[in-house]
């Protein structure tokens, strides 16, 4: 599968090719991603503080109702080292619809949007 020049520009024989040119398979191939289920994270973060599983379990379930509550209430939740969930309120907007040219009314919507922060961001580098 290989690429042929044309006027400078990269053409691809296979776009599976595209999917892996750029910065994100990079940072997949260098960290070496893989899927962590929640059981497995609660016995990984137990290991590292020295509780039990059910103890660890319910400090999470703790921190994933505080984290809805904010994110509710429209307000940012940073976590030191790790990043920031931030809720962006959407208005209600109009679009057409690509397949059959109607005009639609979307409701207003929260958006969550998560930033990494930098010392997470050097440790992926």
């Amino acid at each position: 599968m290989g690429k042929a020049g044309l006027n400078g520009q990269e053409k691809y024989k296979n776009p599976k090719e595209i999917k892996n040119k750029g910065k994100i398979s990079y940072l997949c191939k260098k960290i070496n991603v893989k899927r962590m289920d929640n059981k497995e994270l609660i016995e990984k973060v137990a290991q590292k503080v020295g509780r039990s599983n059910d103890d660890v379990k319910k400090l999470m379930d703790g921190l994933i109702i505080v984290l809805q509550e904010r994110l509710v209430e429209l307000d940012n939740v940073a976590i030191p080292g790790f990043g920031t969930f931030e809720a962006k309120k959407k208005e209600e907007r109009i679009v057409n619809n690509p397949s059959n040219g109607k005009r639609m009314l979307v409701p207003p919507r929260v958006a969550v949007n998560f930033k990494v922060s930098n010392v997470l961001k050097g440790k992926l580098k």
